[in-house]
């Protein structure tokens, strides 16, 4: 039975695996959009962008789900709840990206900006070619944070019917009046999942670290 139990589940990783990899890339092209905005934006911009994060970040996850939800699948465009529950974990992960690539930007050093301008770049190529290179590398560890938490956060798609893995778990429960089984697989496989993704990044950063941080 526990073997059924663990199969059947285990079928819907794909699906979690799908919303993760909509929703974490998402959340890191407009992260960075925000976190370049916020340091090289000028104040009002910058006031913009720290807004937008700090509203992000101050509304639990679950309920921006469904107000996303609705808006975009409801009003604006018809999006399956794949979609919109995907883009929706996008957009609530991006506040918390871009206060990591905003401090990884700022770790880098304005001295760094000052010397490729020195030598003739522009401040698009500077940030292109000097800074963004650097600070990517030291946004992998605390990035990898957020890979895991997007990850976890993917199972709140369950609740409008997206077939992942808790939703499968709760299904399972609901029919055998297993709930134990059923959730402790479920939870098994995310460890999994969480492991494997964490150990990945920590490799990742290690192979790019930047030499003066090798400390």
């Amino acid at each position: 039975m526990v073997i059924q139990f663990f199969t059947y589940i285990l079928q819907g990783t794909s699906v979690t695996l799908a919303v993760t990899l909509v929703a974490l890339p998402l959340g890191l092209i407009l992260g960075l959009a925000f976190a370049l905005l916020y340091n090289y934006g000028g104040l009002w911009v910058s006031r913009l962008a720290a807004v937008y994060s700090l509203a992000m970040r101050g509304v639990p996850p679950v309920a921006l789900l469904f107000v996303l939800y609705f808006l975009l699948s409801g009003r604006l465009v018809n999006l399956s709840p794949f979609w919109a529950g995907s883009i929706s974990l996008g957009i609530i992960s991006s506040a918390y990206q871009m206060e990591i690539l905003r401090g990884a930007l700022q770790a880098v050093g304005e001295s760094q900006m000052i010397a490729a301008r020195a030598i003739g770049m522009s401040r698009f190529q500077a940030i292109r070619y000097i800074i963004l290179p650097q600070a990517i590398r030291l946004a992998i560890p605390p990035w990898s944070n957020e890979a895991s938490i997007v990850l976890k956060d993917s199972s709140l798609v369950y609740a409008l019917g997206v077939p992942e893995i808790l939703r499968r778990a709760q299904q399972l429960s609901a029919t055998t009046q297993q709930p134990f089984l059923a959730f402790g697989a479920a939870a098994l496989i995310y460890f999994i999942l969480v492991f494997l993704a964490n150990r990945g990044l920590d490799l990742l950063a290690e192979k790019t670290k930047l030499p003066n941080a090798a400390a």
